[in-house]
């Protein structure tokens, strides 16, 4: 066990960028909320938007709502909610400015994608093939925590929410795991803003419970080689509400990341970009250290590091 860290330890210390080195700092090392938000903050413009590849797999500078998303997953998982910060504040700003917006849901792609490189999910030839709601959901969850009660933009995130909601219940599931992982977010805001009146969660609850259950591959022999949902992408310890209904698959995907560790320390990224094929080891990287600290902060939680 100890192994493992080390190794991934040596990856972050030798490949990663500033960011993903402050996280790691914070979440391993006693390193501090500070200096994840300052090197953050370098991946924001002045319209409180954040672009310049903060989300690996589109290098477009300018704002967009998934690298914008992107960030508020970033003070998520730092626990910063101070909403007078400018980082904050300004993501507030860039939501309520109606830039990239069509009154129903921020676009998940954005015809500025095409002028550099990305992966071809994010290129304008897809425009429509993402669900609506991601990452729509999420950010009007976002909202609902963190904007003035009063506000025009509170309103909105309510109402975008409640239709995001009705949308969502009055369908099947999902096989889109980042737009199920949106929804999960809403949850979590809306439980944590301790708002009950806009929908109600706890139906919303319920079908995420079974919702899980059903998008997560349960033939684990493809997990090292193909994009498939695993338990880490919505579990993050054994107190998860997910937990239970996944215990004996989620147990395994500790056993999984202690087997599938590479020599250098990263775990195998798992998808690949069709294009710009000299930027994409430089994504690849970025994204081994952002695996990385997502897969030892799940052997943490379920005590394993």
């Amino acid at each position: 066990m100890n192994n493992v860290f080390q190794k991934a330890k040596e990856y972050i210390y030798r490949k990663a960028r500033p960011l993903d080195f402050t996280r790691w700092q914070y979440h391993f090392e006693n390193g501090s909320k500070e200096a994840v938000l300052n090197t953050l903050s370098y991946y924001q413009n002045e319209d409180g938007g954040f672009g310049h590849a903060l989300e690996p797999d589109a290098w477009n500078p300018n704002s967009s709502p998934i690298q914008t998303w992107f960030a508020t997953e970033i003070l998520r998982e730092i626990n910063f909610t101070d909403n007078s910060h400018p980082i904050i504040s300004g993501i507030l700003n860039y939501l309520g400015s109606g830039k990239d917006f069509n009154g129903h849901y921020w676009f998940n792609i954005v015809e500025s994608n095409d002028n550099y490189p990305h992966a071809p999910w994010w290129d304008t030839e897809c425009i429509g093939e993402h669900d609506d709601c991601n990452p729509t959901a999420c950010l009007a969850g976002f909202i609902i925590k963190h904007a003035d009660k009063d506000s025009k933009l509170y309103s909105l995130g309510c109402r975008l929410a409640n239709e995001a909601v009705s949308t969502y219940i009055n369908q099947g599931f999902l096989d889109n795991m980042s737009t199920v992982e949106c929804y999960i977010r809403l949850m979590q805001y809306v439980e944590e803003a301790d708002i009950t009146d806009i929908f109600d969660v706890n139906a919303l609850k319920t079908k995420l419970i079974k919702q899980v259950e059903h998008i997560i591959a349960k033939n684990t022999a493809e997990w090292e080689t193909h994009y498939l949902c695993k338990p880490s992408r919505f579990i993050d310890s054994k107190e998860s509400i997910f937990y239970i209904n996944n215990k004996d698959i989620a147990d395994y995907e500790c056993e999984f990341l202690f087997n599938t560790q590479l020599d250098d320390g990263s775990w195998n990224i798992t998808w690949k970009w069709t294009a710009y094929l000299e930027e994409w080891p430089i994504a690849e990287n970025w994204w081994k250290s952002y695996e990385i600290i997502k897969n030892l902060l799940y052997l943490r939680g379920f005590n394993k590091i």
